[in-house]
């Protein structure tokens, strides 16, 4: 199972670095983050634009003319378009998400960031998510990117992963080891 996944990301790879170094030598990676951006929402809200990118029952013409419409009415970048024209010329559609994660993560290193994945019982205000950002900050010395879920089953509290490291400071998590603990004693 995992073979397909590593051939996704390995072809992922492959063209992520050379939108990146061409965005880069361009100076336009202010513009391909945008596409990018652009491109992972609108995956995120159409079935169908994924149903696009995934089905093997559409000719690569088909493919063509779609995702270059979709290009188009999205406004993005030219190098942008190209890629997208020649992953569906080369029915390469389907590594889109990859690539996108690939790009975005390329991006971030350029820039000196860092992602942290926050999972929060309850939307995190302006003013909660900027400390936790200046928080993470001063532990990692980068910038803090906050990718932000809301988990209602956690109660309270929050799980913060950062790389390889997760901070679960959440009252289900307290509620587990202290059943756990209680398991133990009796």
């Amino acid at each position: 199972m995992s073979e397909p996944a590593s051939i996704s990301s390995g072809i992922a790879a492959r063209y992520a670095t050379a939108v990146f170094d061409l965005a880069r030598e361009e100076k336009a990676l202010v513009a391909l983050e945008g596409d990018i951006d652009a491109l992972a929402a609108a995956l995120a809200e159409s079935a169908d634009l994924r149903g696009l990118i995934a089905s093997p029952l559409l000719s690569r013409d088909d493919q063509g003319r779609a995702i270059a419409a979709i290009a188009a009415k999205m406004g993005v970048s030219a190098l942008t378009a190209n890629t997208l024209a020649l992953l569906a010329q080369k029915r390469r559609l389907f590594v889109l998400p990859q690539l996108i994660a690939d790009v975005r993560a390329r991006i971030a290193a350029e820039k000196g960031e860092v992602t942290a994945e926050v999972t929060t019982a309850t939307a995190l205000t302006a003013a909660q998510a900027e400390k936790l950002s200046a928080s993470l900050k001063a532990r990692v010395g980068k910038d803090v990117k906050l990718k932000t879920a809301v988990d209602e089953s956690l109660i309270g509290g929050l799980v913060v992963k950062l790389g390889s490291t997760m901070i679960d400071t959440s009252i289900k998590a307290k509620l587990a080891a202290l059943q756990n603990s209680m398991k133990e004693v009796g």
